[in-house]
């Protein structure tokens, strides 16, 4: 841990303080310049926030698709069980950016939906890349294989027989689920969705390839700034803001959540 996580970090950490130089591109010092340069421009913290509201809105989507998707597997008796279950991590068989050059060819212009939408429809073109829209469709593809997985295993460790009481004493099916299987369920359902909210806060190659360069999220901001601009020092502190971001709201989410759903 003090090898592969802690050095490391603390390195970034003293590097995100230095000074960037064209030619040195990165000059020692001890200044908060590259923190304050992301805090004062309007340009970096509106790209903060669209990361922030895509993996949101993508949280929230996989969580409504996967509660049920993962209830239906656990509570599954069928023989096809195992078969539905390699259905649902099959995708994650294929590379992040080879599913997302097929998100390309369904979205662009001449793409399948486009041909649906003008030949089968009879409507106008549709050309959803390089839109937000487009990359929320690819990652929740990509995060909703880990949710349902994650719930799945939630949801198999609460006795069914709990379900039966309740039916039992007159509960219709949703009314056993809300009342005493999602309260079981809860902590679970937060760790899923942290997971779903980390990976989204991360995503490199959809938001590059379906958002296009005009559409910024944190990561593909942060290696530009590495790679393109070899501004070390602050492509660090980029790394650093987007760690405490991610840190902080799933830590937020995980005391205020749970304390909400007791008070209601």
């Amino acid at each position: 841990m003090l090898v592969m996580l802690v050095a490391p970090l603390a390195t970034m950490l003293r590097d995100s303080m230095n000074k960037f130089d064209p030619n040195a591109l990165m000059v020692a010092a001890v200044t908060p310049q590259n923190y304050l340069r992301f805090l004062v421009d309007p340009f970096y913290r509106g790209v903060l926030w669209t990361t922030i509201r895509v993996s949101v809105i993508v949280t929230v989507a996989c969580l409504v698709l996967g509660l049920p998707m993962a209830w239906r597997l656990a509570r599954s008796t069928s023989r096809w069980k195992s078969a539905l279950v390699v259905l649902t991590v099959l995708p994650l068989f294929i590379g992040t950016t080879t599913r997302t050059a097929g998100w390309m060819i369904l979205f662009s212009r001449g793409g399948m939906l486009d041909i649906v939408s003008q030949r089968v429809l009879h409507a106008g073109p549709v050309n959803l890349m390089f839109t937000e829209i487009a990359v929320v469709l690819g990652i929740i593809a990509i995060n909703l294989p880990f949710t349902v997985l994650t719930l799945q295993s939630v949801f198999e460790g609460i006795d069914p027989r709990l379900e039966e009481a309740a039916a039992s004493m007159g509960a219709p099916p949703s009314r056993a689920f809300w009342r005493i299987v999602f309260p079981l369920a809860l902590p679970g359902v937060l760790i899923a969705a942290v997971l779903c909210f980390i990976l989204c806060m991360n995503a490199f190659a959809t938001p590059v390839l379906l958002g296009g360069p005009k559409f910024q999220m944190m990561a593909p901001l942060l290696y530009w700034a590495f790679s393109g601009a070899n501004n070390w020092p602050f492509a660090a502190a980029l790394a650093f803001i987007l760690m405490a971001t991610t840190l902080g709201l799933t830590g937020l989410a995980n005391v205020v959540i749970p304390r909400r759903y007791r008070v209601g």
